[in-house]
């Protein structure tokens, strides 16, 4: 009967519109209530949740990132990609994602790739004869491109959902290939819908101004190697990469692209403190919740049961991807990421997935739910900075599903894409 109160409660609080954090306290608190234990162990657990250390890295990065997107970084960041990729079919939608690709390893944020980039790329894509739908629907997608560079905050969850055990470097590292692979897939798609759509392309602005744009981008783009290499070398740790990420992103766009002033300063701070307070609330009662899941044996029920549905590796991993799918339509990346590792890593590893794998199959996997209607995020930001109805994007956006699905078909038969890198550093 527990479970079916705690997934109950959790359910019901979640269809009549409760936000996810108290979904997950008071489902909790009633299982609790109901197994007749002290109430306080809720709190204990939510409190224990918090209280980890290499969460430190979560608000600072995310602080960066907010410093990063109102300091006209994704401006410079746009006119490099314009300069490299604009003279292919669909110029501007490779941009597009060439830029998200840039924008991503130092944002480490869907959403603010989405916001940064499309502000930029949706009104001149529409001016030079693309259709709005079009612009909307690579700025969505490839903004989930964000979520598999360092730095991620979403693979920090991750490790710490699993136990803290789990290397921050080595899923930075893992999520690398699998995000130019999605990137490439991307652009392959965007190529074939341009030509046949007879998007144009934009002219080659010659070598010295390739270098100029170079130049102008490189103190940005220097923070994706402090953050990855610093990390990666074993200089610092995640969290002390964070702290140093955020000075060093406040340093350039102040000192060296002077476009940080006051008002900019005080917006970002505000925004990167709600976002972190949500985030730490899930995790938070997303940790009670998950000790009442290994209390109540529910991950070892469920290997039982995909052991008696197959012995096969392949189809536990297709099966584990189509729950995860359908649970990114109505649920956000932060709470999913939290409630499902307890459940459906343990049941991975009992059939030989690397849990370094498995992260990244979970973030892309949920990454491409923040595009899913009806509760997809970054889909929402798209449509409203493009002015246009989801029906409107969901209309055409399928063919750039059809690259994100097959990307993460690939990354999860194919486990050399995410350990390889790592192997090299061990």
């Amino acid at each position: 009967m527990e479970p079916f109160i705690l997934f109950g409660t959790f359910t019901f609080l979640l269809l009549i519109g409760t936000p996810v954090a108290f979904c997950l306290g008071a489902a909790s608190l009633a299982t609790v209530l109901y197994m007749g234990l002290p109430p306080v162990i809720v709190f204990q657990r939510l409190n224990s949740g918090v209280s980890v250390f290499a969460l430190m890295a979560i608000p600072f990065f995310i602080f960066a990132g907010e410093l990063m997107v109102r300091g006209d970084i994704a401006r410079r960041l746009v006119a490099l990609a314009g300069a490299v990729v604009g003279h292919l079919r669909g110029g501007l939608g490779q941009v597009n994602i060439s830029a998200s690709v840039l924008f991503g390893g130092i944002s480490g944020s869907a959403a603010a790739d989405a916001t940064a980039i499309g502000g930029l790329m949706i009104p001149q894509m529409k001016k030079k004869g693309y259709s709005v739908e079009y612009g909307v629907n690579i700025t969505v997608m490839s903004s989930i491109i964000a979520l598999m560079l360092p730095p991620s905050h979403n693979m920090i969850i991750y490790s710490i959902s699993a136990g803290g055990r789990l290397s921050i470097a080595d899923l930075f590292t893992a999520g690398i290939l699998p995000g130019l692979l999605l990137a490439t897939t991307l652009m392959t798609t965007a190529w074939f819908v341009a030509k046949r759509a007879g998007y144009p392309t934009e002219s080659f602005p010659g070598w010295s101004a390739l270098g100029g744009l170079l130049l102008n981008a490189i103190p940005g783009l220097l923070l994706i190697g402090i953050i990855f290499g610093g990390v990666r070398s074993g200089v610092f740790t995640a969290s002390e990469s964070s702290c140093i990420a955020a000075v060093y992103a406040l340093l350039v766009t102040t000192l060296a692209y002077r476009t940080m002033h006051w008002p900019e300063f005080v917006a970002a701070t505000k925004a990167a403190v709600r976002t972190t307070a949500m985030v730490l609330l899930v995790i938070g009662c997303a940790a009670s919740f998950g000790w009442l899941l290994a209390f109540l044996k529910i991950p070892a029920e469920l290997v039982a049961f995909m052991k008696g549905v197959s012995e096969n590796p392949l189809i536990i991993l297709l099966m584990i991807n189509i729950v995860l799918l359908f649970l990114g339509t109505f649920m956000d990346m932060s709470p999913l990421i939290v409630i499902t590792t307890p459940i459906f890593l343990p049941v991975a590893t009992a059939f030989g997935v690397d849990p370094v794998h498995f992260g990244v199959i979970l973030v892309l996997n949920l990454g491409i739910g923040l595009c899913t209607p009806p509760v997809g995020t970054v889909l929402f930001v798209g449509c409203a900075v493009g002015k246009i109805s989801v029906w409107d994007a969901i209309r055409t956006i399928w063919p750039f599903y059809g690259a994100a699905i097959f990307t993460l078909g690939l990354v999860t038969y194919i486990p050399a894409l995410s350990l390889w890198l790592p192997s090299l550093f061990h």
